[in-house]
Order: C-alpha cells, then sequence, then structure tokens
C-alpha cells in the first residue's frame, strides 16, 4: 500500500542523504522510509516515560527552589516550597522534551543512525539524590550542577571529536564489546520486570534482594518495595504478560509493527477507568494520572530551570562531579552505541561501526544542551533497540522520535500515560534478542571469557552499564597482565596457552572507513603527508573516496604497531 511513498521518498535527496533502499547510493540499507517512521514510532512510545520520570527525579532536587524554613524535615511541609517545586516539575516535564528532541535530531542528522537520546535514567538520579540532594540537602547547589554538567558536555565533546572516545572504544577487546551487548539486554530485561518500569514481575526481597513479584497494589509496600503476600495475582502483571505474548507471537508471524501494536492495544486497555487493570484507579494518584489525561492538551512554558546555570567551581566537589559525569557518560554512551550498532548489524570486521565518532560527538554536545534547559546529561537510549527490532536502520528512525517529543510539548498528556505494563514486555523482548550475541564471546580462552562474563554480568546487577565495562575491562587487564609477568619473570620457563587467545586487531581499518582518526582530521593528515603547507593544510578540502581515507587511516594504524612491537 506505501510502496509507491516508499519508492517516492527513495528516488529524492531525502532517500539518497539516509541511504534509504533503491536509492541508487552505495551502501543503501536495507529499509524503507516507512519502516522507518513505523521504527521510530516504537522507539518513542517504549521510551515515552522519560517524559514525566525524569520530570519527577529531577524536581527532587528542589532545582532552583529555596529551603530556608530551617526545619530538618527539608521544607517537605513547606506550601510555599512545594508550590515552587510543583512549577520546576512541569519545567522540566518541557525541558525534557525539548531536549530528547532536540538531542535525538541532531544525531538523526549528522550519524543517520537509528538512535535517540533523553535524559539519561541512573545519571539524573545520581544528580538528584547525591550531587543536589533530596530539596537541595546536597554538597552542590543546583545551580552550579547544572554548570558542572555543561562543563562536563564541553570536555566530552572535545574529546569527541579529537577520536579519544572511539580510540578507547578500539582498545576494548572484542569479546568485552560483544558482552556489552549482552549486558545491555540483560539490563533491559531486568528493567522491563520491574514495578515502576515494567510488569512488576520481580520485587524487592530483604533476604535474596530479588524475588517473584506481581502482586496488586494493597499487598505492596512503596517504602520498602517488597509484595507482601498474594504473589503473581495482580491484574496489571498478566496484563503485561500477554502484551508480551502479542508481541512475540506477532513478530514469529512477522507482522509488521508488532511492537507498536502491542504496545498500543495494552495502553488502550488500561485507559478505561472501571477495570483492574486501568492506569487511573480512583485513588488520590489514579485520579491526579486521569486529571492529567483528560487535559489531552496542553504547553507548560519553562520559568525556572531555563538558563539557571551558575559557574562557582572554587569547591573540589564540583570537580569531583565533573569528573564522575565525564567517566559515567563516556562508558555509558560507549557500552549504549556498540550495544545497538550490534543488534543493528553496522559492526564492521574490525567491531566498529560507519558513523562512530559523529555519534560520540553528537551525545557529547547534546550534554550541554540539555545542560542549558536545566535537566541531566542526555545519554542514547537503550529504548533505541525497539526501533532496530522494527526494521529502523537510518536516521529517519530517529526524526520521527524527535518529531514525537516536539508533539509531546503539546500532547505530554497523552504520552505519559502509556502505563510500564505496556512498555515494560518490548524492552525483555529486546533483551531476548540482544542476549543472542554471547555465543560470539571467545569463550575459549579463559583471559577472554571471564572478563566478558563479569561485563554482561555485573551490568544488570549494579543496574549500570557503565559498572559492567568497568569490571570488563578493568579484570581482563588484570588477568593478562599477571600472566604475560609470570611469563616473562620466569624466562619462558612458566608458559599458558596463548593459541585461543582473541587477536588484539582494533586499530584495522573497517570497511566503513572509521579509523584512529576523525573523519575531518583525515584531509589534515593527508595534506601533512603530502607535504603541503600551513595555508594549504588548513584550507577546506574535499576527500571524497573512501579509498584515500582508509589509507591515511591504515598507515596511522601500521605506525601504532610498530611502536607496540
Amino acid at each position: 500500500m506505501f510502496e509507491k511513498l516508499d519508492n517516492t521518498i527513495a528516488n529524492s535527496f531525502i532517500g539518497r542523504y539516509f541511504k534509504l533502499e533503491n536509492s541508487g547510493v552505495p551502501n543503501a540499507r536495507n529499509t524503507r522510509f516507512t519502516t522507518e517512521i513505523r521504527a521510530g514510532i516504537a522507539t518513542f512510545i517504549t521510551m515515552a516515560y522519560v517524559i514525566s520520570v525524569n520530570a519527577m527525579i529531577i524536581a527532587d532536587s528542589g532545582g532552583p527552589c529555596v529551603c530556608d524554613s530551617g526545619t530538618t524535615d527539608l521544607c517537605a511541609n513547606d506550601p510555599d516550597y512545594l508550590t515552587c517545586q510543583t512549577i520546576v516539575q512541569r519545567d522540566l516535564v518541557t525541558a525534557t522534551a525539548a531536549v530528547s528532541c532536540i538531542a535525538t535530531a541532531i544525531m538523526g542528522i549528522f550519524t543517520n543512525l537509528p538512535l535517540a537520546l533523553a535524559p539519561g535514567m541512573g545519571m539524573n538520579a545520581y544528580f538528584a539524590y547525591t550531587v543536589v540532594g533530596f530539596h537541595g540537602s546536597g554538597k552542590i547547589a543546583y545551580e552550579t550542577a547544572i554548570a558542572a554538567v555543561f562543563i562536563e558536555g564541553l570536555l566530552f565533546t572535545f574529546f569527541s571529536a579529537f577520536g579519544i572516545c572511539q580510540l578507547f572504544a578500539k582498545l576494548i577487546p572484542m569479546s568485552i564489546k560483544i558482552a556489552t551487548g549482552a549486558g545491555v539486554g540483560f539490563l533491559l530485561t531486568f528493567i522491563g520486570l520491574h514495578r515502576s518500569t515494567g510488569i512488576a514481575l520481580i520485587s524487592h526481597d530483604p533476604s535474596t534482594l530479588v524475588t517473584l513479584g506481581g502482586c496488586p497494589d494493597q499487598y505492596y509496600n512503596k517504602t520498602t518495595g517488597i509484595c507482601t503476600s498474594h504473589h503473581m495475582e495482580s491484574p496489571t502483571t498478566w496484563l503485561g504478560i500477554l502484551g508480551f505474548l502479542i508481541i512475540v507471537i506477532l513478530l514469529l508471524f512477522r507482522v509488521k509493527g508488532s511492537i507498536f501494536i502491542g504496545i498500543v492495544f495494552i495502553s488502550i486497555i488500561s485507559w478505561f477507568r472501571n477495570s483492574e487493570v486501568t492506569y487511573f484507579p480512583y485513588t488520590d494518584e489514579g485520579n491526579a494520572r486521569f486529571n492529567f489525561f483528560k487535559s489531552v492538551v496542553g504547553f507548560h512554558t519553562i520559568e525556572k530551570t531555563l538558563g539557571a546555570i551558575h559557574f562557582d567551581l572554587g569547591s573540589s566537589d564540583v570537580w569531583l562531579a565533573i569528573i564522575t559525569f565525564l567517566y559515567i557518560d563516556m562508558l555509558d554512551t560507549t557500552g549504549v552505541l556498540y550495544s545497538m550498532a550490534r543488534l543493528g548489524d553496522f559492526l564492521d570486521e574490525t567491531g566498529d561501526f560507519e558513523g562512530s565518532n559523529a555519534a560520540f560527538i553528537c551525545n557529547a554536545s547534546s550534554i550541554s544542551i540539555s545542560a542549558i534547559f536545566g535537566t541531566s546529561s542526555v545519554a542514547t537510549y537503550f529504548e533505541s533497540g525497539s526501533g532496530i527490532t522494527e526494521g529502523g536502520r537510518t536516521g529517519i528512525t530517529s526524526l520521527t522520535v524527535s518529531f514525537f517529543f516536539f508533539i509531546s510539548l503539546f500532547f505530554a498528556p497523552i504520552f505519559v500515560s502509556i502505563p510500564p505494563w505496556a512498555s515494560g514486555p518490548v524492552l525483555v523482548v529486546i533483551g531476548s534478542m540482544m542476549a543472542k550475541s554471547i555465543k560470539d564471546i571467545n569463550w575459549k580462552y579463559i583471559g577472554d571469557a571471564v572478563p566478558s562474563f563479569l561485563t554482561f554480568i555485573i551490568m544488570p546487577l549494579t543496574y549500570n552499564v557503565a559498572y559492567g565495562l568497568i569490571a570488563g575491562i578493568v579484570s581482563y587487564m588484570i588477568i593478562n597482565t599477571i600472566a604475560w609477568l609470570i611469563e616473562t619473570i620466569s624466562f619462558g620457563r612458566i608458559t599458558y596457552d596463548k593459541s585461543d587467545k582473541e587477536p588484539l586487531n582494533n586499530f584495522k581499518v573497517g570497511s566503513g572507513g572509521e579509523g584512529l582518526l576523525p573523519i575531518w582530521l583525515v584531509p589534515i593528515v593527508y595534506r601533512i603527508r603530502g607535504g603541503k603547507s600551513t595555508a594549504e593544510i588548513i584550507k577546506p578540502i574535499e576527500i571524497n573516496e573512501t579509498t584515500e581515507i582508509n589509507n591515511v587511516n591504515r598507515d596511522v594504524a601500521v605506525d601504532v604497531d610498530r611502536r607496540n612491537e
């Protein structure tokens, strides 16, 4: 039905720029315009929860509101402070949607990758509850913490622009990169099974940390996160399981829009008030949700958080926050980018992917933009996997997500009313697909196998991609360095079997032309190698042949190999 539209777009400038199928450009991607639109819708619906959740978390810091009552409850019962905090939360709803719209559009246009960005979960909690503190009770004021985010974004952009982040990614052994994708999949599954972000199949247990959940609300202790009784009797849990089965069966029969259909079907069922599975129960919280849902259209102008930046950098706590923001964002971005690239089959023979350097720059520069709007740093979202699973392969998927974030500025009541048991099943399905990469880990060599295992197991257990990468990289270095030292000190009398060891060949240039140097530096190095003058070096030039880019990057790689030898 949409074949004519797909062909028309493919033969246009848009089709050629985004390398759509039948566009006639080299390395065209196996996707069509309507597939990209559907993939973008699926991604947005899966991550729409961020609009309300991020605003709620950051607002707990109090934002620029000042608590000066001198009470021990941190103004938790101060009417004036709570009124200010309500305004801040509404500001952040608008800010979250706006930042996500801008950042995702930047990613789609400049990288041609189906990735969506929004303020990162986990980082926002660290920002709100550790750096600023509940109602501003931390060591750093909100405005100063926002300045720290802004500076961190600039530093991250600098590192990305000069290829430092990509170089770091190339230094990661292939098996750990593969394990990162699996770890992200396990983490997504854990998120999809959790109560606040999924179908509530698991809950907290004081003895075993986690256990079987699925209890109705009246048997759930919100303070401890424990199901006191009636496990697996929650109607919404079973509705989420139904949504999971619908999506899986539709995928099994290769029905287009399987994920989108599953989310919309479960959401609509949950919007009826007189049912056991309603998202709008007759409680104070349910009534508030329903009243917001009924407004349908609403736009809130940012009053307090826009431009709330104060560069007070004299404290060591501020610089500690900047460094912490930076290394967590670098590791998170590396983990998510490469796991999504693997899911979309973008990785080349070296474990890199076309546009990786641009993706780092887009993610990094968007962090400073998020600070201007008054929220914590943005990140590439795991939920991009839902669009990739739907067939999204180009930046059109990202632009579709960006468009819906723009629409959500005016229709936020609809998009924040998608219940977690509608989006949670999608995360479980995506997690199962990402876990299949485990088979490609080099299990034959213990020095590769153990660090890879730690990488993908630590991620869900700590609820953090960065910690999993740290565990994998550090353990890899320690294990293999100790083995090398023992062999060296013993002058080869004590040896270990290296026959199955994975070679560190990550400095090779892949088919996409990505190498040690970012693309914008390649022409400069090319001129230098040709003995050109300084004026000619800085003169804008074009290198259209991938072979020339490969030659420059390959020579740099050879130099690195020689130095290593």
